[in-house]
């Protein structure tokens, strides 16, 4: 009696106590094959296709470089968005299939358990089909390397210097040593992925357009040489973009955490609620600027669409025709804060895969606005 007392919930038993948490969850290594091959019975609509083979992610850096260059009269050569989406696809690919390696270490049933609270339905999917994946990103490079030697020098230069910092900052995401039982005690992760988003996406999609345009002579002399990364006319577009793509991270994180969100809604941005709710799922902590974020997700995301608004309203009617350049990007950033803000209105009415799925297909804001491009 005494030692049934003492045996924690399942996660399986946590997953149904907090839905809508898109998490298939079991207690052994058998019962996660198990729920894996459920999963891969389905059928799943083109929308969760689209997400769970990791093309959400490629096809929005690939508009959106398109988009920004044609604001800024910039002509791109369609080697430039075609090793966009090849080289986004491989990250989110890549990175997918280095968080399913849990399933293949043979740990114990109650590390097992904690992993597997963080697993959601891309992540078996990576892994059921991770030998078709693998082979996909080999091909890819393949295909990526001459795409690569085609871009001029100025791009291909900004784009070795962000890969590098972009591996450095996976690294220690990825390589850290597992808790020695489910008991040990809550660790901060040591960086956050929201916050890699944020600074390397936005950074990716704006390099094709910086490398081809020429800083004004003024702004030269006042930057010195951060004058090959920053344009004065570019950056509160990249402002504004970076503050989408963090919003969107953060947005699917509180969706994915519904204990996160209880503490959101508690006003409790210590994770209290998270550590007494979820003890066993709690071993890695979000990061603090992670937790930041959660608890001032909703002020984020309404300053967000008012700036990107009053943006792009002054750019209208106080602007000149060359302030092309931040007006639509400030215009599809409203957009896009507002389809966030109301599909987190309705997030219980979506399936949590379709729900990841709408999140990066509102992020597509620009298709919209190249009908207005002169």
């Amino acid at each position: 009696m005494r030692r049934a007392k003492a045996r924690p919930a399942s996660p399986a038993a946590l997953h149904a106590a907090s839905q809508p948490l898109p998490t298939l969850v079991s207690l052994s290594p058998a019962g996660a094959r198990e729920d894996r091959s459920v999963v891969c019975k389905k059928r799943y609509s083109p929308l969760a296709l689209w997400h769970l083979l990791s093309l959400d992610a490629p096809t929005v850096a690939s508009i959106w470089t398109l988009f920004i260059a044609r604001c800024s009269h910039v002509e791109l050569p369609w080697t430039s968005p075609a090793a966009m989406f090849l080289a986004v696809w491989m990250i989110y690919a890549t990175d997918r299939l280095f968080d399913a390696r849990l399933l293949d270490l043979g740990l114990p049933a109650n590390l097992l358990s904690v992993g597997l609270l963080e697993m959601r339905d891309r992540h078996y999917f990576h892994h059921r089909h991770r030998t078709g994946f693998l082979v996909v990103i080999l091909l890819a490079s393949l295909a990526l390397t001459p795409l690569l030697c085609s871009l001029d020098p100025g791009s291909l230069y900004r784009y070795a210097v962000l890969a590098t910092l972009l591996a450095a900052w996976m690294l220690m995401i990825h390589v850290r040593p597992l808790p020695a039982s489910a008991r040990d005690r809550p660790r901060l992760r040591p960086l956050p992925k929201e916050l890699a988003v944020g600074i390397f996406f936005p950074a990716a999609i704006f390099i094709p357009t910086l490398a081809r345009t020429v800083p004004a002579p003024q702004a030269a002399h006042l930057l010195g040489h951060a004058a090959i990364w920053l344009r004065p006319s570019l950056l509160p577009s990249a402002i504004l973009l970076a503050c989408i793509c963090t919003l969107n991270c953060l947005y699917l994180h509180c969706w994915e955490h519904p204990s996160a969100e209880d503490s959101i809604s508690a006003g409790k941005p210590d994770f209290e609620i998270c550590r007494r709710s979820l003890p066993s799922a709690t071993r890695l902590l979000p990061h603090w600027s992670t937790q930041w974020g959660l608890h001032y997700l909703q002020p984020f995301a309404w300053t967000t669409l008012a700036l990107s608004t009053l943006i792009a309203v002054g750019c209208r009617r106080f602007g000149y025709p060359g302030m092309q350049a931040t007006e639509l990007p400030a215009l599809a950033c409203a957009l896009s804060a507002a389809a966030l803000i109301t599909l987190d209105r309705l997030r219980r009415k979506l399936s949590p895969i379709h729900l990841r799925g709408a999140a990066d297909l509102v992020l597509l804001t620009p298709l919209l606005l190249l009908s207005l491009m002169r």
